[in-house]
């Protein structure tokens, strides 16, 4: 996926997600982000949305203040008429403002290695969205679709921040995962070519686009592999685990971010 598409994608999923919240209780809470309820969670989807546009806008150097999409408790009752059309209003405008600074502009990023322009901006909140809409979904009883092109890229960014030798630092205990013969191949069923082997064999994660025989492997539809590794599926609910159960389970536990 590129630039213009990651753009389009931020107010197509906030958009999804506005129809979801339709006539929906939102008080009910979000199991996969403990202590939110579904009015929260878009709350913080929508502020994380607006501090995107913020950080582009400004050509900001150093990271703006965030308190007011950390700090959830002004917002436990929710309406879904005030608080759909203010998040698809904010995606918007984050899109405006990436497309009109293009995708080379050079400015602060969270992790450098990862890029340093806006376009790590436009995909990084295109699947904040894609990620967060399947957290308020499956809370309100909704069967979570998603473009099979959305799905393969959001798992590809999945591995490329999870490979970044700075992740160590800000997550310790993922290296308590390194060890001899480690290795995870997740295998979609419903699409050619969607495999990915994670490897942490070495003294580093690395993964790769792959079909090897590995530790433990997950197969199952590309969606459902994305919510595993995101943590928001266990596995075997909806997908088939094959070897080591028990190591997978430990490595998304610890891997589990977003």
């Amino acid at each position: 996926m590129d630039f213009e598409r990651h753009c389009a994608e931020i107010v197509k999923q906030s958009d999804l997600l506005r129809a979801s919240l339709v006539g929906a209780d939102l008080t009910a809470p979000v199991p996969s982000c403990p202590g939110w309820n579904v009015g929260q969670l878009v709350r913080h989807l929508g502020g994380g949305q607006r501090w995107c546009a913020e950080v582009v806008s400004t050509r900001a150097s150093s990271p703006p203040p965030d308190d007011h999409f950390r700090d959830l408790s002004p917002y436990t009752a929710e309406d879904p008429a005030v608080v759909g059309p203010w998040l698809v209003e904010g995606a918007a405008l984050t899109a405006e403002v990436l497309r009109e600074a293009g995708s080379s502009l050079e400015l602060w990023t969270p992790l450098e290695r990862a890029g340093t322009t806006t376009a790590f901006w436009a995909r990084r909140f295109a699947h904040e969205t894609v990620v967060h809409r399947a957290d308020a979904e499956l809370a309100l009883g909704v069967e979570y679709e998603l473009d099979r092109e959305v799905a393969v890229d959001s798992m590809d960014e999945w591995m490329a921040l999870g490979a970044l030798p700075e992740m160590f630092d800000f997550h310790p205990a993922w290296r308590e995962l390194l060890g001899e013969g480690r290795t995870v191949h997740l295998h979609a069923t419903d699409v050619p070519d969607a495999e990915w082997v994670v490897d942490l064999t070495g003294g580093v994660i690395t993964w790769r686009r792959a079909h090897e025989k590995s530790a433990v492997a997950v197969r199952g539809p590309l969606v459902e592999l994305l919510l595993v590794v995101y943590g928001r599926r266990p596995p075997g609910q909806r997908t088939e685990v094959l070897g080591d159960s028990a190591f997978l389970e430990h490595w998304v536990r610890t891997v589990a971010f977003g």
